[in-house]
């Protein structure tokens, strides 16, 4: 018996990546999974990944899926999402916002265009589907909602900052978004609590070598030792979809940190253990 046997789950950003290790995740704990993201096909998009692939791998598996091709920076595209959901499977029980779009670009640089659009990927879409999926999570008093952040969340604090610090310039508007979508976990969380309802959010504990990763050269390779395989936040997505309300609704924490406090690993490394998290993580 699976985990979420009979759930309905909603998984943005699922061609490829953390996405994709969720969608498929979910279907092998029973849940019928619409998987949605903006490229269908293989050779479609200068990075790999697909609804195609996800969905022949989830099939393939046994598990059942739909997959809707759309731009969740759009909030009629989040209408036809849901819509669709409906048609295919019925109410939502689980929505996953994992969608992401990153530029590495300094302030000073950036572009308008391109900043409004990240942040409506990045901070708007959750908001668009969250109050989409509580229209069917609210009238039945049950359902989860995790959204994925990232340790870009945690800035880089006051001066004087050090060499490493200032490589990485060019992350701060997808930081921001991030921390934003932190507090917006929280504050969503509260608002939904006597409804029955979790609202949680979860970051990666060491970077995964996602296709976006690794374009962006943020580690060498798969075997990097700072990098983690997707099924940890795959995983720690599961868990907070499915653990009881007190114990995980608003919380923000860090893949490795809440697998190992439910005892689902053993030990862990990077953000969680090595560092603090973000100040959200810490209330």
């Amino acid at each position: 018996m699976g985990k979420l046997d009979g759930k309905v789950a909603l998984v943005t950003g699922a061609s490829r990546g953390i996405g994709k290790e969720i969608a498929a995740v979910f279907a092998r704990e029973g849940a019928h999974v619409v998987c949605t993201a903006r490229t269908l096909e293989e050779g479609k998009h200068p990075l790999a990944g697909s609804l195609q692939t996800t969905l022949e791998q989830i099939r393939s598996a046994g598990g059942e899926a739909i997959g809707v091709a759309a731009d969740v920076s759009s909030y009629e595209a989040c209408e036809r999402i849901v819509a669709d959901t409906h048609e295919a499977y019925g109410p939502i029980d689980v929505l996953v916002n994992n969608a992401a779009l990153t530029y590495f670009i300094p302030v000073s640089e950036f572009p308008v265009n391109k900043w409004l659009r990240s942040f409506s990927v990045n901070f708007h879409a959750p908001f668009y589907l969250s109050q989409l999926a509580l229209a069917d999570m609210l009238p039945r008093a049950r359902g989860a909602i995790v959204n994925i952040s990232s340790g870009a969340a945690i800035g880089p604090g006051r001066a004087p900052y050090p060499k490493q610090v200032l490589a990485r310039s060019g992350g701060t508007l997808y930081g921001a978004e991030k921390a934003a979508l932190e507090r917006f976990t929280q504050g969503l969380a509260a608002e939904v609590y006597e409804a029955g309802i979790r609202v949680s959010c979860v970051s990666p504990s060491q970077v995964v070598p996602t296709p976006g990763v690794m374009f962006h050269r943020l580690l060498r390779d798969e075997n990097d030792p700072n990098a983690e395989p997707p099924e940890m936040m795959a995983r720690a997505a599961l868990l907070l979809a499915t653990e009881p309300l007190d114990r995980v609704t608003g919380r923000v924490t860090y893949s490795q940190e809440i697998l190992r406090e439910f005892g689902w690993i053993e030990s862990g490394k990077g953000i969680g253990f090595e560092r603090k998290g973000s100040g959200y993580s810490q209330i």
